[in-house]
């Protein structure tokens, strides 16, 4: 088979071998750290907490660090600190100048807004580690697992070793990016996401087998494998806007025609905001069940209702707003991060332009009408894929942690990184001349 034979050319290249063991290793030690509890607390008395981590917005947490959360683990915070603050310092750099002046200086700039960006993760541990230790109680662990109790000492202790461990993953994150394969960040998570995936599937067809329906568990199958298709048709479609070079002529001239020019195309990319969207959306998803629960609204009728309909991720009135805020936050993370403007000057500058369209700020605002059109699609279609976990548990009775599996977050970060590294391991397999993984072409003989 011609995937079998990809997979021996892989190992055959010495740099991509060990740099796809270096990644393996620091994965591996990343979800041995998952599993160490932390000290003064009793492991075998965490069974309630991992019942409170079931499902839901904190079954989604817990996902993300592959388990860690409902472990009471050293890495409960999993990596997601680091996310936050790379997001905030992405939309600190719109407003404030100093940012922007670094985003323009290169690979010092970059160094710099890396340091600032770990400054900010530990920050936002320490705001986040102390809140973790203080909802433990209410989410499931009884006193008594606390073996030093509560005080100072453990707290102290805890949250210096849930900041750590957060610094660590970090670490092993830009680790795996600089000696490994792959975007070292996206893999922590997505590794943590599939930690979860099996027992998950096992507990949902458990109780489709007390009941006897394994017809309805192969049904699940085949729908999960066709959202899996369609989330990597989300991520791979593209508009492909046609441009043309023109050729320098002997006589010092440009010649512009069709014939003399090279033909090439702009790849505009059907979802360019990735998950964003979803993540912050989820976020914001947060803050009406807390307005709910607030002192002021706690007792009237407005404040029972959104507690009880925001409170339910795969509820109505929370899954209709979540797509609308997806919706919203897919033009706005677009319109951010896609520089329209910069790709007419880029183009300008290397003798490129769009037939029929002229250089400059008319192929700015084509660029960017182009844009608009193809997000509207992208952002309805992300939103769909997003609130399909509440279709599947609504309309199928799935349960709520593998119903996460079939849209969302998850699913997209899992199908991004994974053609994101089989691209990288791709390049690789192509340039020293063997044929790639995610595409055949004529057999070539390998360069020693």
């Amino acid at each position: 088979m011609k995937f079998i034979e990809s997979i021996k050319n892989v190992w055959k290249i010495e740099e991509l071998r060990n740099r796809i063991i270096v990644t393996l290793s620091l994965l591996l030690v990343y979800r041995f750290g998952a599993q160490v509890v932390l000290p003064g607390i009793d492991a075998a008395q965490l069974g309630g907490l991992a019942d409170k981590t079931d499902g839901g917005i904190l079954g989604l947490l817990n996902a993300f660090t592959g388990g860690a959360f409902a472990n009471a683990s050293v890495f409960a915070l999993g990596i997601m600190p680091y996310i936050s603050a790379s997001i905030v310092v992405q939309l600190m750099g719109i407003a404030i100048p100093y940012l922007q002046k670094l985003q323009k200086e290169g690979a010092s700039g970059q160094k710099k807004i890396t340091q600032i960006t770990r400054w900010l993760t530990i920050a936002i541990c320490l705001l986040q580690a102390p809140g973790y230790l203080a909802s433990l109680p209410a989410l499931g662990i009884p006193p008594s697992a606390f073996l030093l109790g509560t005080g100072f000492l453990f707290y102290f202790s805890s949250v210096t070793i849930l900041v750590t461990g957060c610094i660590f993953a970090m670490w092993l994150g830009e680790k795996i990016t600089d000696k490994g394969i792959g975007n070292g960040i996206s893999l922590l998570i997505m590794v943590g996401i599939i930690a979860t995936l099996p027992q998950s599937f096992l507990q949902n067809a458990a109780t489709r087998l007390e009941g006897n329906n394994v017809m309805l568990i192969l049904f699940e199958l085949v729908i999960w494998f066709v959202i899996i298709l369609a989330s990597i048709m989300l991520v791979m479609g593209v508009r492909k806007i046609a441009v043309q070079y023109a050729r320098r002529t002997a006589s010092g001239g440009y010649e512009k025609s069709a014939m003399a020019g090279s033909r090439q195309y702009i790849p505009l990319k059907l979802n360019a905001s990735g998950v964003m969207p979803i993540i912050f959306a989820q976020a914001i998803m947060f803050v009406p069940s807390l307005i709910g629960g607030s002192s002021f609204l706690k007792e009237t009728t407005a404040g029972a209702w959104m507690q009880t309909n925001y409170s339910d991720m795969f509820g109505f009135w929370y899954n209709v707003t979540f797509a609308l805020l997806i919706i919203v936050f897919t033009y706005f993370y677009t319109a951010i991060t896609v520089p329209t403007n910069k790709m007419a000057d880029d183009l300008k500058r290397s003798g490129g332009f769009i037939p029929g369209i002229r250089p400059g700020s008319e192929t700015s605002e084509y660029l960017d009408k182009i844009m608009s059109q193809i997000t509207l699609p992208g952002s309805i279609f992300l939103a769909l894929i997003a609130v399909f976990p509440a279709f599947i548990v609504k309309l199928m009775g799935v349960q709520a942690g593998w119903a996460l599996f079939f849209g969302g977050t998850s699913l997209l970060i899992m199908v991004g990184v994974a053609i994101d590294t089989m691209q990288q391991i791709n390049s690789y397999l192509l340039n020293r001349h063997y044929d790639g993984l995610m595409k055949t072409g004529k057999n070539r003989k390998a360069v020693a």
